[in-house]
């Protein structure tokens, strides 16, 4: 039924679905391997059709081609991306079809006279040159695929302030500032956005022809050792490694262990929130009777420890969460017995205030009275005599010669 309907379908509307599905497949990273496949199938549909319908011919250039049809030059870019995305047994047959439909992508940009000269010169050399120039030509094509990013997206906010004016033209509202100027020129708009996206492609069409290069160096080298050695030798190899560094962290684990003796933990809750409080220091000894439970072999567990290898084995299966010191019914006895001193103490503070502070503040109420009354008369003389010396001696008596008039 698809096939069919994929005959029927004209090359636009075909197009357009294999790039909705190039776009799907490219930004989820994990697409269904359904739709990969039949988006594979659509792009090769579209090959057929411009092959037959005769769209590009050798001796053209960029500016030759008409505008619907320069997006017809992204298919074998598009077929290469999503070839690489299929899932088979055999991967490298995957990576040299990929490949090979990338590099017939960038030969036709070769002869269309789309690639740069920097470009061109390297992938001639098939990626020869010295680390520097490497270095060199990647950034240089980081910055352009950067650019044509921008640009993109510089054209796409085009069109949107273009759509807006355009309702706001028919709605009969006043356009915004900066939106009456732009132009309604929407052919060579379009003719540079796909002419940016083709550039966009080729930048990282030659940034995955190096990385599936490598990719099928390292499963081609990995498939001539398994044919010469054979599958068991190679894992056997591959297991030995392993198990010679495992030894090697043991044994030096085992002589850190005999200068870095770890602190013993603190497992009783009550001497623990002493030190946090204050009132005791960790280098003190404290007893508790609550031990930390101990995993591992019955082995070790169930009998006593005969030597420090034996603890350490034993502690190496801990839980990695704090384990209770006390059960509910034990901090439920602690409780009480905190609760039974604070009422003891406060009752010998009752009864220390009954016999004595309120007894004698009982006796010695009436001398405070007459100690009070004694203060007042003592005082109401003190301001007698004080006002009695205001009136001998006026305020400013003793300064009249001073005065100029004086």
């Amino acid at each position: 039924m698809g096939e069919c309907i994929m005959e029927e379908m004209p090359l636009s509307a075909l197009f357009e679905q294999a790039r909705r599905i190039h776009l799907l497949a490219t930004e989820s990273g994990g697409a269904d391997q359904e739709v990969v496949r039949k988006g594979c199938e659509a792009l090769r549909k579209c090959e057929e059709m411009i092959s037959k319908l005769g769209l590009f011919s050798a001796n053209e250039t960029k500016d030759d081609i008409s505008t619907t049809n320069l997006k017809y030059l992204l298919v074998p870019f598009y077929l290469g991306e999503l070839t690489e995305k299929v899932e088979e047994d055999d991967r490298i047959q995957i990576l040299k079809t990929s490949q090979a439909k990338l590099k017939e992508f960038i030969s036709f940009c070769e002869s269309m006279e789309l690639l740069p000269q920097e470009e061109l010169e390297a992938f001639t050399q098939k990626g020869s040159g010295s680390l520097v120039d490497r270095r060199a030509r990647k950034i240089a094509r980081f910055k352009r695929q950067k650019a044509a990013e921008s640009k993109l997206l510089e054209i796409k906010e085009r069109k949107e302030r273009r759509g807006r004016s355009s309702r706001a033209a028919a709605l009969s509202t006043p356009v915004e500032v900066g939106e009456e100027d732009v132009l309604d020129d929407d052919g060579e708009e379009e003719r540079e956005a796909w002419f940016t996206t083709i550039s966009l492609a080729i930048c990282k069409t030659l940034d995955l022809v190096e990385m599936l290069k490598t990719e099928e160096d390292m499963l081609s080298a990995i498939k001539e050792k398994q044919s010469k050695e054979g599958n068991k030798e190679f894992f056997q190899d591959f297991l030995d490694d392993r198990t010679k560094k495992a030894e090697a962290w043991h044994r030096d684990a085992a002589v850190r262990s005999q200068y870095t003796k770890p602190a013993p933990p603190i497992t009783c809750a009550t001497f623990a929130q002493d030190v946090l409080e204050g009132r005791a220091k960790i280098s003190q000894a404290h007893e508790h009777k609550h031990q930390p439970m101990i995993f591992g072999p019955r082995s070790l567990v169930g009998g006593s420890f005969t030597s420090e290898r034996e603890r350490m084995a034993a502690q190496v299966f801990q839980p990695g969460y704090r384990l209770p010191t006390m059960s509910i019914e034990e901090a439920g006895l602690k409780e009480m017995q905190m609760m039974n001193k604070w009422q003891e103490r406060n009752a010998k503070l009752m009864e220390e205030a009954n016999s004595s502070w309120y007894k004698d503040n009982k006796i010695s109420g009436p001398r405070k009275e007459d100690d009070e009354d004694d203060d007042d008369d003592a005082a109401q003389d003190k301001a007698r005599a004080w006002d009695d010396w205001k009136d001998d001696n006026p305020r400013g008596a003793g300064n009249k010669k001073l005065t100029p008039c004086g």
